[in-house]
């Protein structure tokens, strides 16, 4: 077996032109309690996944779902994370197909959970991955939240550019989803929540 990434939760392996998603046994859990948290979470991931391609965004196709296994589409592209390092790389239009897919995304009440430069990468169009934390909400809180994580995904590792990422984001999220200015105005309090509590 050809590891591919070794995480907390799961292993990724090529399994030829597929790519498995496999999550792992944990020894310090009840053996049944285990394999129902990993046989739910696959179960849920799987469904997000499809729910997210029939929302119009560009994810792994799902083959297969077998007890603990996702077997997908191996997307074969450059990480965004990386992309964005490259100084000739057009910041601005990335940064808005991102805002209009998280936008479709969040319209159809999915919550991604780890939205980071790092769970998309780029082929033909952006496709978003590792829906492991995601789930499925209408609260206005949870989608900025969502929005939150990325910011702060930016910030970390592209604060060079954070003002022109940020501002064509949200540009491309305000063109996919009618609720844009309540969901940002709930990510100014989460914000201002965070500020309050770094004085504190």
């Amino acid at each position: 077996m050809n590891i591919l990434k070794r995480g907390a939760e799961a292993i990724l392996y090529k399994e030829g032109d597929a790519l498995v998603k496999e999550r792992i046994k944990k020894s310090y859990r009840i053996s049944q309690i285990d394999e129902r948290l990993r046989r739910e979470r696959t179960k849920k991931e799987a469904k997000l996944l499809s729910e997210a391609k029939r929302s119009g965004v560009a994810v792994p196709k799902v083959f297969s779902t077998e007890e603990f296994k996702i077997k997908m589409e191996f997307v074969d592209g450059i990480r965004i994370k990386e992309l964005l390092y490259q100084e000739d790389s057009d910041k601005a239009k990335i940064a808005e197909e991102i805002g209009r897919s998280v936008g479709l995304l969040h319209s159809n009440n999915i919550i991604h959970g780890d939205l980071t430069t790092s769970n998309m990468i780029i082929k033909d169009k952006i496709y978003f991955i590792d829906f492991g934390l995601g789930f499925t909400s209408r609260r206005k809180e949870d989608f900025g939240i969502d929005l939150s994580v990325l910011k702060e995904a930016f910030k970390s590792t592209h604060i060079r550019h954070l003002d022109i990422l940020w501002q064509s984001f949200i540009n491309g999220y305000k063109q996919t989803n009618s609720s844009s200015t309540i969901i940002l105005n709930a990510l100014e309090e989460i914000e201002k929540r965070g500020r309050y509590i770094r004085r504190e």
